[in-house]
């Protein structure tokens, strides 16, 4: 398979944790066979000092065009001030590319709960994905206007860009556990109330999946109370964005959760969720699991390659089980490792580890 890939390392940590996730892709297109092209893209901050845009033509041209698009992080103390900020840019890809969906995947790796700040106890067992829709809602509606010392923001939403969202959920929800836990405000918002008829709606066409309604309120002490009774969540954009940061850190660490951003028919964003952390840009520290798993997140819903999404995740998973650390996830225990060393491990593990390509034939 020959494949086309935007890259767009971004701010801060992002170049670093980038190149992390494409020397384990090359260890993927080395063991399968594959050929993925490449091509770095300026973006975000770095874009803004160049080019006076976070997001220039040619960088959206080139994406637009491409069969996957792989981010780092974007923003920093540096553009805080400025009339443009990098985070616009980043909006303004995901409304050009369409990526409407944002999945979003929560797991305490077996053997790792005491990573979490949660109880071990309650964090075993979690595993559960985030559908958040993306391109609408409060985020983009207008108008927004800010008048003295009054502002307003407007929240809708349309029965289309609804229903499309429940659709990708319950497409997920059925490949999984069966499970569907709708969010929303719907005892307050209309737009909650329009959201629940049509999830009610599509639920008709999944009998086997169950699916149940909770207020965003409720979900978001659930996810700590017993983060392991979720199966997929879909919720708007703003919710989303609030209960996702959240429940990133019922594994341990920001820097251990990737993300996808998919569309209908183009190309996927795929980025880690943490930020662009300036304060350890260039330290070693950063961790590159968000990021390389993210690469596991494109195999899987870009190119269609399960297996060799599960070669990336075996490999993460066992160099975490022999016990390497990067600062975020050390507690004492194991060995601390810098980004490079964790990435080289992985790497090690993708290629050469026996067993990883025993494991390979169960977990797939």
């Amino acid at each position: 398979m020959k494949k086309k890939i935007a890259v767009l390392p971004g701010d801060g940590i992002g170049p670093e944790v980038v190149k992390s996730a494409l020397q384990v892709l090359d260890g993927v297109a080395t063991r399968f066979g594959h050929q993925f092209e490449t091509t770095e893209k300026v973006f975000g901050g770095a874009a803004i000092d160049q080019e006076g845009t976070p997001l220039p033509d040619d960088t959206l041209e080139f994406c637009q065009g491409s069969d996957a698009v792989l981010l780092g992080a974007v923003g920093g103390p540096k553009w805080d001030k400025g009339n443009v900020r990098p985070e616009q840019g980043l909006l303004a890809l995901r409304k050009a590319l369409n990526v409407f969906a944002n999945v979003r995947p929560v797991q305490v790796f077996p053997g790792l709960e005491h990573l979490s700040p949660l109880k071990s106890s309650r964090v075993k067992g979690a595993d559960f994905v985030f559908v958040r829709e993306l391109t609408g809602g409060i985020y983009f509606s207008e108008p927004k206007t800010r008048n003295g010392d009054g502002a307003v923001d407007t929240l809708s939403y349309t029965r289309e860009e609804i229903t499309r969202i429940v659709e990708k959920a319950y497409e997920l929800a059925a490949a999984r556990r069966n499970k569907i836990t709708s969010v929303d405000k719907a005892n307050v918002l209309e737009t909650s109330k329009l959201w629940r008829e049509i999830v009610e709606e599509t639920a008709k066409k999944y009998p086997n999946v169950e699916t149940e309604h909770v207020l965003v309120d409720y979900a978001a002490m659930r996810m700590i109370s017993n983060p392991a009774s979720f199966d997929v969540i879909v919720t708007e954009n703003m919710f989303g964005d609030i209960l996702s940061d959240e429940a990133s850190v019922i594994s341990g660490s920001l820097g251990m959760m990737p993300s996808a951003s998919l569309s209908e028919s183009g190309p996927g964003l795929y980025e880690p969720i943490h930020g662009s952390a300036p304060d350890i840009a260039g330290t070693g520290k950063a961790n590159p699991i968000g990021m390389i798993l993210s690469i596991g997140m494109m195999l899987r819903h870009s190119f269609g390659l399960e297996k060799e999404a599960a070669a990336v995740e075996l490999a993460v998973f066992e160099t975490l089980q022999a016990g390497y650390r990067t600062q975020d996830i050390y507690d004492g225990t194991g060995t601390l490792v810098t980004t490079k060393e964790m990435v080289n491990q992985i790497h090690f593990r993708m290629l050469e580890d026996s067993t990883s390509a025993t494991l390979l034939e169960v977990y797939v």
